[in-house]
């Protein structure tokens, strides 16, 4: 029918095409065709519980199976001992004592009212035991160098067969003289009187079977011929088998065969075996066959055979075998059947089984059917065969005249890719074959473009699909019989892109990896979308679990705890259902190197014991092995525990190692680059090296004398690895230096000796030498020392006197210096403090003294001392330290601020180191005026009085005014001219010498207290408005006068100018000390 759509407008596509549909839609009436068969031959084996010979086939209606046997019918249905199947023609002989009654040859037949399919034959073998004739075999004689022939004649059964020759208790050895042919015959080219014997058996072996069967014992007789027999003989083979050709001579002495090939050379797949004997080609082809020659050549002549091969194939089809044909009512039908084979195969053509009728015609390989009819539909069967096989095709022949059939669904819908190629399928079954044409529903669609075709199946083909290419086409198909139609969609997709993209990574193995990955597509393809990942191609090793090490989340991955094996191109594909994108990134893993492979090869010489230590390695992991480091264990003395050895560097692949006897090895090797050391390789099997003398003596050997008339020896003894053998002591040797010859020996186990009765500190010399079962070490060094040592006898002149060792009895050890602190130059007052003391090597004269308090006087003497201990003191040395600076005021507080002054409170420092002789005051007053911002800060100086009274300044406030600057300073003076008169008038006492005062008291030096006043300065120039002027307090000069403060008290009810009582920083004294008296606060 025609479909009709309204008022659309269709355009119709300029490409359009018949077609033929090979595939026969299943509702459709057709004869069978044959889908499953047995093979040409099946093997009843021993152990197989069953043998299936299988017929299936398709077709309408259902065809219905018979199987015929040795070309009689036969129905498996009905023999109750085999198993049939339901719908098929499949049945099962199974592996019972009756199984030998079904060996034949089968063939399935699969018929409905079309036509019928056959099957080629299937050979069933049910093999027998083979076993060898019951005979008797005379003996028979044969003089000594002549031949003969041993034949075996086995059984005939299931190929491969295997034979051997034996005696009753070993093989018979084959060599150019005695040989085994591939017929199974033993053939001996001369005889030997050794050869006599009775007992000659041939075996012949079954793999398949599993069977292995024995001739009686047979004795020599005189063979008729060798093999081949005559001057020529012919060879025919099958293309692709393998050629044997085999040549046994006789003759004494033994011939030596030569094989050649007339014109031309041996292939170059040829191969000799058996001594020579037999030449074999695998797999042979057309161009190996020719003429083939074989000469046994001996001192005595030669002999030859010319073996003519040519290379026979079984029948094959010579282009394809026969095809289905659908065909209309009235048309002529022509079914080729062509077959090659060597020789030329016999072709055998039959209709549903049977031999085809007279009234067919047939022109050498083709039928040629005329203006057929339905009752013409049939299944014809072509044979050819030849000696070598047989094969057989069906072919069915289907006449019908029938409308279109549109087998593709009806508004199916096509979704594809922008930019990709697009198919929309229309296949249609219908005879004589149909014509279709696609058209667009939207008329403004532009069908004549080069991006549209129809393909030979009906398809409509898009290329570099376009949005604009969405919509609805129709596929119209048509013949002779009718018309059909269906409609399908096209629905074009944005394309997935990746558009952030992995990077190549470098970590550090044991670190953290992550790739970032995220991609575009569809929003229509939402739930179709997911990102993948892959490492080199495949996706199963990246499988996010607990204990993978891999996680992945929204197109990120992260390995965790990078090792090596993650090394390498890591894929992320943004994939939908309809196409995807893909970005790839190398993971690159720096660390350390393994050993691949270590290997070990043990030298033992005649004194020391070397190893051979060879190993691969691994990848470098891009960073170049700088070193191998070679640990060993030992199980002997620290089981279980590894040391290193030896490093080598990192181009070498192998170490000659010595090492120490008596002990058992194993080794291990470790590689080193810049990330590291890697793991260590495996362990090299233990081995024991040979017992050998010490290969060192003791070192480190101390010689000390503890008690004044003995000498003690002491070394370092040899590690339990090194005593390289059972029974390990040591000889100590000594002898007085320059006095003694004849050294004096001892023979000890552990490692200190105790020389006694020794004068007090004289020189000897002292060697120690190893030993053990199996001898004794190198010559040892000899080394000096001296007995024991007593007090010294003397004490130094002075601090730089030099000591003689007469006196000093024994090795200058140093010199020890002591000092102690005896009074205060501040007070009068003595002080007892404990000495301190520092020791100075004896090879210097001078020392420095830390710690010493300024302004004090110390005690100081040196004694000198050696290992036995200290000699007397030296004469005492006085000394006095200088003032030092005052440390840091530790109180500085405002009080009292008033309009125009403020109070400034502070207390004398904890530590003077001296004399106090005034205080040094700076300040800044910060002026602001509208429109200046300027801070400036002027120093003026002043000298400050020390008294135990409260002093205070007054500050009215700064003026640029001339006049007010000038009373300023008449206020300043007056007020300084006031306080020294306060000063004088307190001070005033008992008159006394000063010179003679300071000559009864040498120890206290007083400073006396200037009494000048300070002294106003200013600029020259006049200070702008709002500077800032200060104090600047200059240093007096000391007064000659012996008169000190600490001889007066203190003022404690002083009071400042508006009353307040500042006594709470009177009386501050350092941890109690009296050293000290001075004004407790200062107010200026």
């Amino acid at each position: 029918m025609r479909l009709r759509w309204g008022c659309s407008l269709w355009l119709l596509l300029a490409l359009s095409t018949p077609t033929f549909c090979f595939q026969i839609p299943t509702e459709v009436e057709q004869q069978p065709t044959i889908t499953v068969r047995s093979p040409g031959s099946l093997i009843a084996l021993p152990f197989d519980e069953g043998f299936a010979l299988k017929c299936e086939a398709k077709g309408n209606p259902p065809p219905v199976y018979r199987w015929t046997k040795d070309g009689r019918d036969f129905d498996p249905r009905r023999d109750p001992r085999l198993f049939s199947e339901q719908n098929t023609g499949n049945f099962v002989i199974p592996n019972n004592r009756y199984t030998t009654q079904y060996q034949g040859k089968y063939r399935c037949y699969a018929s409905n009212k079309l036509g019928t399919a056959i099957t080629e034959e299937t050979e069933f073998i049910v093999p027998n035991v083979p076993k060898f004739p019951k005979e008797v075999i005379p003996p028979v004689e044969v003089e000594v160098g002549q031949s003969t022939v041993l034949e075996c004649n086995p059984p005939k059964g299931i190929p491969p067969l295997n034979i051997y020759w034996m005696t009753i208790s070993e093989h018979i050895e084959q060599d150019e003289r005695v040989s085994m042919g591939l017929n199974g015959n033993l053939y001996f080219s001369n005889t030997l009187a050794k050869d006599s014997r009775g007992d000659y058996c041939c075996f012949a072996a079954f793999p398949t079977i599993r069977t292995i069967v024995q001739k009686n014992a047979m004795a020599v007789r005189h063979p008729s011929l060798l093999l081949p027999s005559g001057d020529q003989s012919e060879k025919h083979i099958i293309k692709g088998d393998d050629l044997e050709l085999e040549c046994i001579a006789q003759g004494f002495p033994t011939p030596v065969i030569e094989w050649t090939k007339l014109g031309e050379l041996l292939p170059e797949r040829a191969a000799l075996k058996n001594f020579g004997k037999l030449l074999t080609l695998a797999k042979i082809e057309e161009e190996d066959k020719g003429l083939y020659a074989c000469r046994a050549k001996s001192s005595a002549g030669e002999a030859s055979h010319f073996f003519k091969v040519s290379v026979e194939e079984p029948p094959q089809w010579a282009f394809e075998p026969p095809r289905s044909q659908l065909a209309t009512i009235g048309s002529d039908v022509h079914i080729k059947c062509s077959a090659k084979g060597n020789p030329t195969p016999t072709i055998t053509w039959m209709m549903n089984g049977e031999l085809i009728g007279a009234n067919r015609k047939v022109f050498g390989d083709t039928i040629m059917l005329h203006n057929v009819q339905p009752n013409d539909s049939a299944t014809y069967q072509c044979e050819a065969s030849n000696p070598h096989g047989t094969i057989l095709a069906n072919a069915n022949l289907l006449v019908i005249n029938l409308a279109p059939m549109v087998l593709t669904n009806n508004y199916l819908e096509y979704s594809v890719v922008q930019g990709r190629d697009a198919t929309m399928n229309c296949e249609v079954f219908s005879s004589p074959p149909a014509t279709i044409k696609w058209t667009a529903v939207d008329a403004s669609k532009n069908t004549n473009s080069r991006r549209f075709s129809v393909s030979d199946n009906g398809s409509l083909l898009f290329r570099n699909v376009v949005k604009e290419d969405g919509g609805q086409y129709s596929c119209l198909a048509s013949n002779s019989e009718g018309e059909a139609a269906i409609v399908a969609r096209l629905d074009v997709k944005d394309p997935t892109v990746i558009v952030k993209h992995p990077e190549d990574l470098k970590i550090m193995r044991g670190a953290v990896a992550q790739f970032t990955c995220h991609a575009f597509y569809d929003p229509s393809l939402r739930s179709e979308f997911e990102i993948q990942w892959e490492k080199e191609g495949e996706d199963y090793l990246l499988r996010s679990t607990e204990d993978s090490g891999y996680y992945i989340d929204d197109g990120i991955l992260r390995i965790l705890n990078v090792s090596h094996s993650d090394e390498g191109t890591y894929t992320c594909i943004g994939r939908t259902n309809l196409d995807q994108d893909q970005s790839k990134a190398y993971l690159t893993v720096l660390g350390t190197e393994y050993i691949e492979y270590l290997f070990s090869n043990w030298l033992f010489l005649t004194k020391t014991s070397l190893v051979k230590l060879t190993w691969l390695a691994a990848d470098d992991h891009h960073s170049p092995i700088t070193e191998f480091i070679i640990e060993y264990e030992e199980d002997n003395w620290e089981p279980g525990r590894w040391k290193e050895l030896q490093r080598v560097p990192g181009n070498h692949d192998a170490v000659l190692l010595s090492l120490h006897g008596h002990i058992n090895y194993r080794f291990r090797v470790s590689a080193a680059n810049d990330m590291g050391t890697g793991p260590p390789s495996t362990l090299t099997e233990r081995c024991k090296t040979p017992s050998t003398a010490p290969d060192r003596n003791p070192d480190k050997i101390k010689i000390e004398g503890h008690l004044p008339n003995q000498m003690d020896i002491s070394w370092e003894p040899l590690l339990p690895i090194e005593h390289n053998g059972p029974g390990l002591e040591y000889k100590v040797s000594y002898r007085r230096l320059d006095v003694q010859d004849v050294w004096s020996e001892q023979m000890v186990k552990r490692h200190s000796f105790v020389v006694k009765n020794t004068p007090v500190f004289v020189p000897y010399e002292v060697k120690i030498q190893s030993r053990n079962q199996r001898g004794w070490a190198p010559d040892p060094k000899v080394v000096t020392g001296y007995s024991g040592e007593d007090f010294p006898m003397s004490s130094p002149d002075d601090v730089t006197v030099e000591v003689m060792n007469a006196t000093l009895r024994g090795h200058l050890g140093g010199y020890s210096v002591q000092w102690w602190r005896t009074s205060s130059l501040l007070t009068a007052k003595k002080i007892a403090e404990d000495k301190q003391s520092v020791r100075v090597p004896g090879n210097h004269s001078r020392t420095m003294i830390p710690g010493l308090k300024p302004f004090s006087e110390y005690r100081l003497s040196v004694s000198v001392f050696n290992t036995r201990g200290s000699g007397p003191n030296s004469p005492q040395v006085t000394f006095r330290t200088p003032q030092g600076v005052p440390e840091k005021i530790p109180i500085l507080k405002p009080t009292n601020a008033q309009r125009n002054s403020i109070t400034l409170v502070w207390a004398p420092p904890l530590e003077s180191n001296g004399v106090l002789i005034g205080y040094s005051l700076q300040y800044q007053l910060g002026m602001y005026f509208h429109g200046l911002n300027t801070h400036r800060i002027l120093t003026h100086g002043i000298r400050c009085l020390l008294t135990d009274s409260y002093s205070y300044l007054r500050n009215a406030g700064a003026s640029s005014k001339g006049w007010f600057i000038g009373v300023l300073c008449a206020v300043a003076v007056l007020t300084l001219l006031a306080l020294i008169a306060c000063f004088v008038i307190r001070n005033k006492g008992g008159k006394y010498s000063v010179k003679e005062k300071e000559e009864r008291q040498p120890d206290v030096e007083s400073k006396g207290t200037n009494e000048d006043a300070c002294e106003y300065s200013d600029s020259d120039e006049k200070p702008l408005k709002g500077s800032i002027h200060s104090l600047d307090c200059s240093d007096n000069k000391e007064d000659e006068s012996g008169d000190s403060l600490v001889e007066y008290g203190d003022g404690d009810d002083e009071f400042n100018e508006d009353g307040s009582f500042i006594g709470e920083y009177s009386g501050h004294r350092h941890r109690g000390s009296a050293e000290m008296s001075g004004p407790t606060s200062s107010v200026a």
